[in-house]
């Protein structure tokens, strides 16, 4: 058992601290919304803090996993931000996506407390978050990430060091440039033939059981005939991670077309008021463009 602590319970978070919980873990966790939504967490077992300075004080490995870049550097700055707790020996594990750099600036930060510090996106959903089937990638120093790695496999079952810190979160854009894009044209398809004439639901059967069902096909496939009332990944997100993407493409010189398109789709979601629904939302825009 390890003293833990969690700052961000959203709905990636909340369900992470969760199965850390369950596998006899004491946390502590912290969110700027008030406790009672964190109900069911404190119910089975997890210590409520004041701020992240207490929950980074409390523990000994501190993870985080926040919206973007600036909510990331609020949680981390200022008097009752998790830096502030941070004291030599111990480590942050941030699992939120943002900016490469803007990572390893703050793991320099981390450092000079005399802290280590690990960038450990994940790829998966809030339904692979409850069956412990989330990917893990993992940039730092290899000291780190071993000591980082038994905790990230109690909550994913794949784990993988990539490099130093920064490639964890490089990987991870790279990775949700092509879940977005393939969800994307899985919606092209299911448009096109439902306006030839071919009943949706056929259309998901026989496409999530062709030579294009992946993994991201199989489960995002079926929301297009009944999206869910919580997004698994809402628009709003899959958009924040494919301008990541173009970014770091702008700074490494690489071209991604694709991205580039799916990116104007997800503006157009969003600008419909379909930012908080599921990315899968790209078939709804798709096919209100179509006039079906």
């Amino acid at each position: 058992m390890s003293k833990l602590g969690f700052v961000g319970l959203g709905a990636m978070g909340g369900r992470i601290t969760k199965r850390l919980l369950s596998k006899g873990h004491e946390v502590s966790g912290y969110d700027i919304y008030p406790p009672a939504k964190a109900k069911d967490l404190i119910e089975q077992g997890m210590w409520w803090a004041a701020s992240g300075r207490e929950v980074s004080e409390a523990a000994d490995v501190t993870f985080v996993m926040v919206t973007n870049t600036a909510a990331l550097q609020s949680a981390c700055d200022g008097p009752n931000g998790l830096l502030a707790g941070l004291s030599p020996g111990k480590l942050l594990i941030d699992m939120s996506t943002v900016s490469p750099s803007a990572s390893r600036a703050l793991a320099a930060r981390v450092r000079e407390k005399g802290a280590e510090m690990v960038d450990a996106p994940v790829s998966g959903s809030v339904t692979l978050v409850e069956q412990g089937k989330l990917s893990v990638m993992v940039g730092g120093t290899r000291a780190a990430f071993e000591r980082a790695k038994p905790l990230l496999e109690d909550i994913g079952q794949k784990v993988t060091y990539v490099g130093e810190n920064g490639l964890g979160l490089a990987m991870k854009i790279a990775t949700n440039i092509s879940v977005a894009v393939q969800m994307l044209a899985f919606s092209e398809s299911t448009v096109l033939a439902e306006k030839a004439g071919v009943p949706k639901e056929t259309i998901v059967e026989i496409l999530t059981n062709s030579a294009i069902a992946s993994p991201l096909v199989q489960y995002k496939g079926p929301l297009i005939l009944k999206m869910p009332d919580q997004a698994q990944f809402n628009a709003t997100m899959m958009q924040k991670d494919v301008s990541l993407a173009l970014e770091l493409g702008r700074d490494l010189h690489v071209p991604l077309p694709t991205a580039a398109i799916v990116n104007e789709m997800l503006s157009s979601a969003c600008a419909q008021g379909f930012g908080e629904k599921d990315f899968a939302i790209l078939y709804k825009l798709l096919g209100q463009m179509a006039g079906l």
